[in-house]
Order: structure tokens, then C-alpha cells, then sequence
């Protein structure tokens, strides 16, 4: 499908400009963020600060322990599963061909789709617990924010191709995207970017799967 990425919103920041239209092939995402009992499952560990319910989402987990997440998974599965490019987030988020432009993933009441700082009381929350997006998905503005694939840059969107974008070819820090349990409603919105360095860890990161469709080969 074809979107348009970024925000003019009132309370857009600069880097969130311009805004482009952007058309992506076809990819699946996960329904949920990357749950604690899946991640243990994989790894033998569960480097999560907050626990309890094996369905919260993981967190605590940099963007590099991702991909050794990600590695392991498909050498089980035979998949090959990754995180979600930028552009693929926020079209996810946004409700896809099916969207309603909501500000939020799902709704403009952001209580009704999202943990965030006003109701989850500084801790993550089991997935699937408020309503979903217009395209089946929880929890995409808020629990935990989730790592992308892409190189981060402020000013990437000015350059961006229109056609599968996939970030910079380099820099020092990853994108991750949506609001977390900790996050201010601002934080939350479909289009907000953050950045982090890919070796860091924090209690508000986690991650949510993408996968590219295999193409049918012919047998005539």
C-alpha cells in the first residue's frame, strides 16, 4: 500500500517533516509485541524487568539482542523473520489500507488502545489487553516502544525514497518506535521517532516481528 508518512500535526516535531508518500510491498507483522514466554522460549532467558506474567511483553532487550533473538528464531523456524522497517511500522500503526487516521494506533482516545504514563502505572501490562488497530495489532502506541530495523537520522525523511524505504545506510544510533508504559501522550502518537544506541537496554524497549512474504516458485 501507499501512505503518507510523517505529521504536520500541531505538536509534530521537525523531525517528523517533511511529510512524503511512501509505498511498501507486501509484509506480515506481528499481531502482538514479542511476548516474555517467546522470548524465553528461544533464548533459555528472560532479561525483563518487569515479569510476573509471561505474557507481558519482553523488554530490557538492546536492538543487537534482537537480532541474536531473531537469528535463533529462524534457525528453529526456518523463517525468516526481522524487525519491521520504519516506514513498515508506521504503516502497521497507522491502520494500513484499512486506515481511519487516527492520531493514535487505533483510536484518538489513547486510553483505549495504549499502556502509557497515565494508566499503567509504571510497569508493562500482558498484550492484548486494549483494544486493537484497524488491522487486528495491540498495543502499538503504547506498553513497550519497539525496536526497528533502520538507521536513525533527523533529517532522513527529506531524502527518503518513495518506494521501501530502509533508512540510512549508517549511523550511531537505531530507531525504535511507539509509546511505552512510561511514555506522555505526545510520545505516543503514530508518527513520533526515537532513537537509541543499538547496544543499549532499557525497561520501555522491546520488539514486535515482520516477515516478507515468500514469493511462489514456478514448477511448470
Amino acid at each position: 500500500g501507499t501512505f503518507r508518512m510523517g505529521s504536520n500535526d500541531s505538536d509534530a516535531e521537525s523531525y517528523e517533516q517533511p511529510v512524503h508518500s511512501v509505498t511498501l510491498s507486501d509484509y506480515y507483522i506481528g499481531e502482538t509485541e514479542v511476548t516474555q514466554q517467546l522470548w524465553h522460549a528461544v533464548m533459555g532467558s528472560n532479561p525483563s524487568c518487569f515479569t510476573g506474567d509471561s505474557q507481558r511483553p519482553v523488554d530490557g532487550v538492546s536492538w543487537e539482542d534482537c537480532q541474536t533473538f531473531i537469528r535463533k528464531l529462524n534457525a528453529l523456524t526456518g523463517k525468516d523473520f526481522r524487525l519491521p522497517t520504519e516506514a513498515e511500522w508506521e504503516y502497521a500503526a497507522r491502520g494500513g489500507n484499512k486506515s481511519r487516521g487516527y492520531k493514535y494506533s487505533g483510536s484518538n482516545t489513547l486510553s483505549d488502545v495504549a499502556w502509557y504514563d497515565d494508566n499503567a502505572s509504571d510497569t508493562t501490562h500482558p498484550v492484548k489487553q486494549k483494544r486493537s488497530n484497524e488491522l487486528g495489532l495491540y498495543d502499538m502506541s503504547g506498553n513497550v516502544c519497539e525496536w526497528c530495523q533502520d538507521w536513525y537520522s533527523s533529517n532522513y525523511y527529506s531524502q527518503s525514497p518513495s518506494y521501501n524505504p530502509t533508512g540510512p545506510s549508517s549511523g550511531y544510533y537505531r530507531v525504535y518506535r511507539g509509546g511505552g508504559w512510561y511514555g506522555y501522550a505526545s510520545f505516543c502518537r503514530v508518527a513520533r521517532r526515537f532513537s537509541n544506541d543499538p547496544v543499549d537496554r532499557r525497561s520501555h524497549l522491546g520488539l514486535r516481528l515482520a516477515l516478507t512474504p515468500r514469493k511462489e516458485t514456478s514448477t511448470s
